[in-house]
């Protein structure tokens, strides 16, 4: 494992399951220790392993998942082959019971294959489990997922939402890089990748200076903290995380949120759609589309419609639910020509 020294920030939880709203507005990650350190999941964790995944089993009745399989031995990364033509791993559905049956039965084996449940809707395939695991949060609309398996590592990758991750067991290692360092860390295929979100092909356990030479520079700008069962984090939106399981059982539950209002669309949709009809343009085409969008989306105050009656203003009013409509149905009637 490379060098990172900056620590990423921790407060004490005060065991209230709620997190303070200061926390879930910042634009800094933010460890927050013992904040469900009182759930039964992570109590049982504490006990051992056994006593963690009996207590999961409770809840999984007949509920089926997606599972990757892959090798085992000191690696495990959740990745790419080596050209980038397809996995190192393979998936298949099962039911959850059994995968929690085939963890357990290689808990005290060193070398197991990776085991992995990624991001899965929690009350979908442990029900009931969220009445006595959870988080207050005074946010619109969390989305409760969970993460299961044994030792594995996830390649660092961002979500548009903010995330508050809580670990219920075993431990996990964390990697933050902020949003400005996308440009030092090789960021793979935007249209497919291992988990639905684009991921950085360096890899923080093994850095290859050759492929990537500015991979360092990313590290020196990085924050790491390692969790436990009751610990929980912060993510902000767009911070890339590059995630290390290290025990041969661990549970995450995460929960993500945008505070945006729900008429407005996914950012990433402007991504795509400007590579389709902006990145390509001639270089001076680029610049002047460039000083369009500063001016009219990043770096937009009112003086930038001050000179157009507000009756008049059209797209460019403040956005509404209505007004979402119609930005909406115009860009849709374009992209249908």
């Amino acid at each position: 494992m490379l060098g990172v020294e900056r620590r990423i920030k921790e407060l004490r939880s005060d065991r209230s399951r709620r997190p303070a709203d200061a926390i879930l507005r910042s634009s800094e990650p933010v460890i927050i220790r013992g904040l469900v350190a009182d759930w039964p999941a992570a109590q049982a964790a504490e006990r051992s392993s056994g006593d963690a995944i009996g207590y999961f089993r409770r809840f999984c009745g007949e509920a089926t998942v997606a599972v990757s399989h892959g090798a085992g031995g000191g690696d495990r990364r959740v990745f790419y082959n080596d050209d980038l033509s397809g996995f190192n791993f393979a998936m298949e559905r099962r039911r959850l019971s059994e995968v929690l049956a085939l963890l357990q039965e290689r808990c005290d084996d060193e070398d197991a294959p990776l085991c992995y449940v990624g991001s899965t809707t929690l009350d979908k395939c442990l029900p009931g489990l969220s009445d006595e695991n959870h988080v207050l949060l005074d946010v619109p609309d969390p989305l409760a997922s969970v993460w299961i398996g044994n030792r594995a590592r996830i390649a660092a990758h961002f979500d548009v939402p903010d995330n508050l991750a809580c670990v219920a067991a075993g431990r996990r290692r964390f990697i933050l890089f902020p949003p400005d360092q996308v440009g030092n860390l090789y960021v793979g295929p935007l249209d497919f990748t291992p988990a639905g979100q684009p991921v950085s092909l360096a890899d923080p356990r093994h850095c290859d200076d050759e492929r990537f030479p500015l991979f360092r520079e990313a590290l020196k700008h990085a924050q790491t903290g390692e969790l436990g069962p009751g610990d929980a984090i912060f993510i902000p939106s767009m911070w890339w995380h590059y995630v290390e399981s290290l025990d041969a059982f661990n549970v995450l539950i995460n929960y993500w949120w945008r505070t945006s209002p729900l008429y407005m669309g996914n950012p990433m949709d402007v991504l795509t759609h400007a590579l389709l009809s902006i990145r390509d343009l001639p270089a001076a085409e680029r610049e002047a589309w460039r000083g369009l969008l500063a001016h009219y989306v990043f770096d937009w105050d009112e003086r930038s419609v001050a000179h157009i009656p507000k009756s008049a203003r059209g797209a460019l009013a403040p956005v509404d639910d209505d007004g979402a409509r119609r930005l909406r149905a115009a860009l849709l009637k374009r992209l249908n020509r």
